[in-house]
């Protein structure tokens, strides 16, 4: 959404209204320390994501600014992206601390009418015996530092903080460009965007909690400012 939520007319200089509601299945393989990861995403950007509902909803919760322009959003849209990742893993120990350390470079690609795009990047993590667990880091929502939905435990308690950046060539962005098929509110979109995040994760038997902080660089040419935003996320094996 764009930074002023109070304005109800549209904003031609910042990003649409859009959600994009989806439903996913991929594939992990594993082999020694490398891991790749098919993914097909699959849902519908506009108003029938109801992404609307969901944040003047959590805004009335929390007691947060009403989002008044909504009825200026993205039109409905099939969304599709079919996503790949590559990550290479690398460990390191410091034996005199009791600590391990990895760090994991990746490549990938994202195809679709929601977002196509190049990313190059890595995540480093220092904890407590990271053998105890095979972890490539917690989930993301695209486009972002990819984690994995897919991990193994011991079933005992482990943790690990995480920092990372990521460089992507963007060429496609519906959330930047607009419709794909009709004319809508769309933005001027920068070419190049990197992240930077950092965040802490602990597991618990056959649960991972984690939080991260994400600062990105500007996405378009009339964006004031860069992002920061923060993220929970919750992953059971079972």
């Amino acid at each position: 959404t764009p930074d002023d939520l109070k304005t109800s007319t549209l904003i031609p200089e910042d990003r649409p209204y859009a959600g994009w509601l989806y439903g996913g299945i991929g594939l992990v393989s594993v082999t020694g320390d490398r891991l790749d990861n098919v993914e097909l995403d699959v849902g519908v950007i506009g108003s029938a994501s109801f992404a609307e509902d969901v944040q003047k909803t959590w805004h009335g919760w929390f007691g947060f600014q009403r989002p008044n322009g909504w009825d200026n959003q993205l039109k409905n849209e099939l969304g599709i992206l079919l996503s790949y990742e590559r990550k290479w893993r690398r460990w390191a120990r410091f034996k005199a601390l009791g600590l391990d350390s990895d760090i994991t470079p990746h490549v990938g690609v994202n195809l679709g009418n929601v977002l196509t795009q190049g990313a190059v990047g890595f995540i480093a993590r220092i904890g407590g015996d990271l053998s105890r667990h095979y972890d490539y880091g917690p989930p993301r929502i695209r486009p972002s530092l990819p984690g994995s939905d897919y991990f193994v435990s011991d079933g005992g308690f482990s943790w690990y903080v995480f920092f990372g950046a990521e460089g992507r060539g963007v060429l496609h962005s519906i959330f930047l460009d607009g419709n794909t098929f009709r004319d809508s509110h769309s933005v001027d979109k920068k070419p190049l965007v990197g992240d930077v995040q950092g965040g802490i994760a602990f597991i618990v038997g056959p649960v991972r909690l984690a939080y991260t902080h994400v600062f990105r660089t500007k996405e378009f040419g009339s964006q004031d400012d860069t992002d920061q935003w923060g993220a929970f996320s919750i992953s059971a094996r079972f």
